[in-house]
């Protein structure tokens, strides 16, 4: 199937309606109408559109009034908009809306003349629809430079990716599959649908569409799925009871890491979204290159022994907390010095919920959350952002009680605080795990935080 225009047609006419659907669909348009304006509304709100095709009726003047909410709310104001009206219908009537002359087709029209005029808008729309990517493009690429920049951690950089493409195309699946050529299974490492989700091993006989990626090197973009003969063999295993979760729309986005092919970005539509087009597939691609480059220096400066390198990987810009890698290398100090002294270390790992507004708004709000961990730590402890909203403290000579004390006092002033602004408070809650050397079985740093992390996934906040 291919990317055929897609039109809303609105008309009270219903003599009109079926009469031009059927000629525009003739022609290779996408037709969907509205019939009255709560349905056109709707439509709207329901569905994207190239092009909205407005019929005005005699003395219509409940359509302008429609037509004006649509360009006043914001949402709807760059849509290209064609207006069919009576040849007494005042033009000037349509300047404070933005439209003038060469957006109203007048009665009669020959068919000839309105697909002459509807591809001349289509074709502006596409220039402004161009042109819309590519500032949201550069937008969203300077907010997971800022983003990524405050991760040295591959697994962080995937979650911070998925979730970043996932709400700059206002979608609701995003995923990132390690995998090469070949390869009959893939490990799925991030899913903007599942945060929680780390190593999930998957059979590719059932993702055609990323074996062909990963073999042939190229992004696949499947806009519709139902009719795509790439999933022939396997449409007979889909469940009949997802209805409307069932994928309507794929892109599979080949990746490598040090010019070694490693995986596929892997995003969907379900058959409640409009399909992903190649504007989307233009805007993931940019965002993923700079990803990309932000995770060949992760995983060099994993494996760089240069102490210059380590030490400016230590802190983390937004809370300047130290981040992950020097919580690490604080904690395999702390266990060598307990070992030595036969004492006992926990760590508190704490995932904050509730951050919203945008990135910057967020920020103010993690280095706030950050400033009251240092006030309710002892001289001896020492804090650390390891996520993009988690946060872990590393508790000298404290045994697992006194750590949950201490993690139980922080998380009651955490939900009983209000961050952010005065003008806009923010609620936060926090989920915890603790984690204590030796009394759970961690030798190492990295054992420790991971038992933690797992303890802190099974939580819950208290309540305010």
């Amino acid at each position: 199937m291919s990317l055929a225009p897609r039109l809303l047609l609105a008309t009270e006419d219903v003599s009109l309606s079926r009469t031009l659907s059927w000629v525009l669909k003739e022609n290779g348009y996408d037709i969907v109408t509205a019939l009255g304006g709560p349905q056109l509304v709707e439509r709207l709100e329901q569905e994207e559109f190239d092009l909205l095709v407005l019929d005005i009726g005699p003395g219509d003047a409940g359509r302008m009034d429609r037509l004006t909410t649509l360009r006043d709310g914001g949402r709807f104001g760059d849509m290209p908009v064609l207006v069919l009206a009576e040849r007494a219908f005042d033009d000037t009537r349509l300047a404070p809306l933005g439209l003038q002359s060469g957006d109203v087709v007048h009665r009669p029209y020959r068919v000839r003349d309105l697909l002459s005029r509807i591809k001349g808008h289509l074709r502006v729309g596409r220039e402004l629809n161009r042109a819309r990517a590519e500032t949201r493009s550069r937008q969203e690429l300077v907010e997971v430079l800022k983003e990524v920049s405050a991760a040295f951690d591959p697994d962080e950089i995937y979650q911070v990716l998925v979730r970043r493409v996932a709400q700059g195309l206002r979608i609701t699946r995003c995923s990132v599959v390690l995998a090469h050529a070949g390869d009959t299974e893939g490990t799925v490492v991030a899913a903007y649908e599942n945060p929680t989700l780390r190593a999930l091993t998957v059979s590719l006989d059932k993702y055609p569409e990323i074996a062909r990626a990963l073999h042939s090197g190229e992004t696949v973009l499947v806009d519709d799925v139902e009719q795509s003969p790439l999933y022939e063999d396997v449409r007979a295993t889909w469940a009949p009871e997802q209805g409307a979760m069932r994928t309507r729309s794929v892109i599979a986005l080949p990746f490598a890491l040090g010019g070694v092919p490693s995986g596929v970005f892997f995003l969907r539509t379900t058959a409640d979204d409009p399909p992903l087009n190649p504007i989307d597939l233009h805007f993931a691609e940019q965002v993923i290159a700079a990803a990309v480059t932000a995770l060949e220096k992760a995983h060099a400066l994993q494996a760089a022994e240069d102490p210059m390198a380590n030490r400016f990987a230590g802190t983390d810009p937004v809370t300047e907390l130290p981040n992950r890698w020097a919580f690490q290398s604080q904690l395999d100090d702390e266990l060598e010095r307990a070992r030595r002294y036969g004492q006992q270390v926990s760590i508190v790992v704490m995932e904050i919920e509730g951050l919203t507004g945008e990135r910057t708004a967020q920020d103010l709000i993690l280095a706030q959350v950050a400033a009251l961990f240092r006030r309710e730590l002892r001289a001896m402890d020492s804090v650390a952002r390891i996520a993009v909203s988690t946060f872990a403290m590393i508790l000298p000579t404290t045994h697992a009680g006194g750590a949950r004390v201490f993690a139980d006092r922080v998380q009651l002033h955490l939900v009983h605080h209000d961050f952010g602004t005065e003008e806009a408070p923010v609620v936060l809650g926090a989920t915890a795990g603790i984690a204590t050397f030796p009394n759970d079985g961690a030798v190492d740093a990295e054992s420790l935080i991971a038992r933690a992390t797992a303890m802190q996934s099974a939580g819950s906040a208290p309540a305010r």
